[in-house]
């Protein structure tokens, strides 16, 4: 499965089998991880056995607590971190897809379960659920192309794709409070609209939009804020 296949096939599993992540699926993704961390400074970790870390309330009645394993995702506390742990958390994401585990991005997780210690000057952003699925998930409600998306008449197949991408992309509660604005000189502006992790969202929808414009041939530096 390439990496586009994994963003048409993936959708967020609440619930999954009693069985541990295989070996050779966690080795691939600890690899993963690894490299992402080595390009944005983040410290995503994968933490094998997710003990208690969905124990609270409301992700145990949203069937999270089975998740045996979890992503944590680490991050310096600087301007920008939510955003970045969208971006490269989502690149795992898809990762964990191609490989054949299910995820779902996690707000609601137990800090003091979450039993490793985050590097000098980070915090602790965002959780990921890991594991293999019940089932694959089940798409959801969908807004349309106008609604997230601004600019010419006649937009370019690369922006066209890019949107399609993005409407894939997991948000907080499925808010998708987001736009992507073509600008006259070909460049894209991200905005969003405030609402629960809607900064974690704009990583996540960027990710995707630029894996689109760059399927159709555009300038990875597409999108310039």
């Amino acid at each position: 499965m390439t990496e586009l296949e994994a963003v048409y096939a993936r959708h967020s599993v609440r619930r999954y089998q009693p069985v541990a992540v295989p070996n050779d699926k966690a080795e691939a993704l600890i690899e993963k991880l690894a490299a992402l961390n080595r390009e944005s400074g983040l410290s995503l970790t994968f933490l094998r056995d997710a003990g208690d870390v969905f124990g609270r309330l409301m992700a145990r009645a949203m069937g999270l607590a089975s998740a045996p394993s979890a992503i944590l995702c680490f991050g310096p506390d600087r301007p920008g971190l939510e955003e970045e742990t969208g971006f490269y958390g989502e690149a795992a994401v898809l990762f964990a897809q191609q490989i054949g585990l299910n995820t779902c991005w996690v707000g609601m997780y137990n800090r003091k379960s979450a039993l490793v210690i985050p590097p000098k000057g980070q915090r602790l952003t965002l959780a990921i659920a890991v594991g293999l699925g019940q089932d694959g998930g089940k798409p959801r409600n969908s807004k349309k192309t106008e609604q997230v998306s601004a600019g010419p008449d006649d937009k370019p197949a690369w922006f066209k794709k890019g949107i399609e991408l993005s409407l894939l992309a997991p948000t907080a509660i499925n808010q998708q409070k987001f736009l992507f604005t073509l600008r006259e000189d070909g460049t894209v502006e991200l905005s969003g609209q405030e609402g629960p992790f809607y900064r974690v969202d704009l990583g996540i929808v960027k990710y995707h939009f630029l894996l689109g414009a760059r399927e159709m041939g555009a300038s990875p530096d597409v999108i310039t804020v």
